[in-house]
């Protein structure tokens, strides 16, 4: 939906709003025309039912709104005496409308003393929860969200089992496209395969102010631009289920390429505007090496590449004369130490070379490993288009920024309009897994709009290792530590520890001194 017609859409409610309530407002001792103006009635109708004024705020934040809107109509019926459980159920199960029968067949009786605790236990759990649930949804939404590491394409920088907390607020919270879903789950029920949301109607793109922009080398977590389900909510065979955006599947990648900038990658090698792309401390990129070995020497593998810390299932012979072996990811570091053992005569770095259509933009030109130069589009930006130019550019200019896109012979006509040229309408981004040969990044699927973007990982407050056995299956070098920064990864778990122990013998001695007093 356009903002025009949310407009209009926000119009209606307000129509909806002030046709069932009006008399409402005018046994509180309000005026009728109060319950029409938009904001404004809303104000008015939490002093009439005793509610802080805050609460209008929460009426108007997407996804909280729909906690927000059953509450305030049981609210409203208990106000004017609808008090029982079979008015809650009804104000809820109508969504609303029940107030309808109130405002216009009911004799209305205005409490104005009207006792805000809650009448059982019952009735305070359920308002606790659903303040939690507030908190916790805001929260989730607009500031801190936690995510798990499930592949390895980032690869030593953050491994699989890493549990993350992601902030939203340094690219700006993104608020959410989709109005209708419940909260604190993406794009599937727990435990189902039933979608958690509805695909109407939706906000357009929204984001909050940010207090930094994406720079290079950032790790970033967002919406995988191409995706379309082709299991979850369908049977096999149909179409994929198009996903909006902010319900496709989260992506952690390493951001290489920001708007504005040339990128090639040659040899494996990311080059931005022709230098060398120089990567933080902490990054350990790997790639694919075949190890030479003289076929005399015995060597302990096994005991080689755990003191190395490398994957088994990454390693396996290439020839059957077992003279070739083959580390499908090793950083350069370890490459050399592997070099200077006693059996193996050579490391080389294995190099996708050739042309490969599976790569962007799929004609036939690059490997994973060769590509570009690449451009990458920033906002205002415009570009020359080409029947070279366009495969770069024909999923932005009808996917990702909403027109319409024909050929005819030689000319290119967007929106019905004859042109040469194309101005992009929002920023995008090159996205690379630091495990460079087990990833699939922008080097498959191209470019990542702005509006996928959903945040910074700053913080690892786990990490699981599922071959790790008792207490070792925690990596405890890697929990409280933070993502960014310089210099190798450090744990904050001790002070957390220590910050944990001197909260309760301070909790311990204030009560015991509460109790003295009494």
């Amino acid at each position: 939906m356009t903002f025009y017609l949310w407009f209009v859409f926000f119009l209606a409610v307000q129509i909806i709003h002030f046709l069932g309530t009006w008399k409402l407002y005018q046994a509180a001792g309000r005026k009728s025309w109060e319950a029409a103006i938009p904001v404004y009635n809303a104000i008015i109708l939490m002093k009439i039912i005793h509610r802080p004024t805050w609460w209008t705020l929460l009426l108007f934040i997407p996804i909280i709104n729909l906690i927000m809107f059953p509450v305030v109509w049981v609210e409203t019926l208990k106000t004017f005496g609808k008090s029982s459980t079979l008015d809650t159920l009804l104000g809820i199960f109508t969504l609303g409308f029940y107030i309808y029968y109130v405002n216009y067949t009911q004799k209305l009786e205005y409490k104005t003393e009207r006792n805000l605790k809650p009448e059982n236990k019952t009735s305070d759990t359920i308002s606790s929860l659903l303040f939690a649930i507030i908190v916790a949804t805001l929260v989730h939404t607009y500031v801190v969200q936690p995510f798990t590491i499930p592949t390895a394409s980032l690869e030593k920088s953050l491994l699989i089992g890493d549990f993350l907390f992601v902030s939203k607020l340094n690219y700006g919270p993104r608020v959410p496209m989709t109005t209708v879903a419940l909260p604190m789950v993406h794009d599937s029920i727990p435990l189902t395969k039933k979608k958690s949301y509805l695909s109407w109607p939706q906000l357009p793109y929204l984001r909050l102010p940010a207090y930094e922009k994406i720079n290079r080398c950032d790790i970033v977590v967002f919406n995988w631009p191409v995706d379309t389900v082709h299991y979850f909510f369908e049977p096999k065979g149909r179409p994929g289920v198009i996903k909006p955006i902010d319900k496709k599947s989260n992506y952690v990648k390493r951001c290489v390429g920001i708007p504005g900038d040339s990128l090639s990658i040659k040899n494996g090698i990311v080059f931005i505007n022709g230098q060398k792309l120089v990567l933080p401390e902490r990054a350990k990129p790997q790639f694919a090496y075949g190890a030479a070995l003289d076929g005399k020497t015995p060597i302990d593998f096994e005991s080689l590449l755990k003191e190395l810390n490398i994957d088994l299932k990454g390693v396996g012979f290439r020839s059957e004369k077992r003279d070739t072996l083959f580390f499908n990811a090793l950083t350069e570091a370890n490459a050399e130490r592997l070099k200077s053992v006693s059996g193996i005569t050579s490391m080389t770095r294995i190099i996708d070379k050739g042309n490969d259509n599976a790569v962007f933009p799929h004609i036939n030109k690059g490997t994973q490993d060769n590509m570009g130069p690449i451009y990458v589009p920033e906002a205002g930006k415009t570009v020359a288009l080409t029947n070279e130019s366009l495969p770069y550019y024909q999923e932005i200019i009808t996917k990702y920024e909403g027109n319409t896109l024909e050929l005819k012979g030689s000319k290119f006509i967007i929106n019905g309009k004859p042109t040469t040229t194309y101005t992009f309408k929002q920023n995008y981004y090159w996205m690379m897994g630091d495990n460079r040969h087990n990833s699939e990044d922008s080097r498959y699927w191209g470019y990542v709009p702005e509006n996928h973007i959903v945040g910074k990982p700053v913080f690892i407050w786990m990490s699981w290792d599922t071959n790790g056995k008792g207490i070792n299956k925690i990596r405890w070098d890697r929990v409280f530590t933070t993502v960014n920064g310089e210099g190798q990864p450090q744990s904050y778990f001790k002070y957390f520890l220590i910050a944990l122990a001197l909260y309760f013998v301070g909790e311990f001695f204030w009560k015991r001194r509460k109790a003295n007093r009494a």
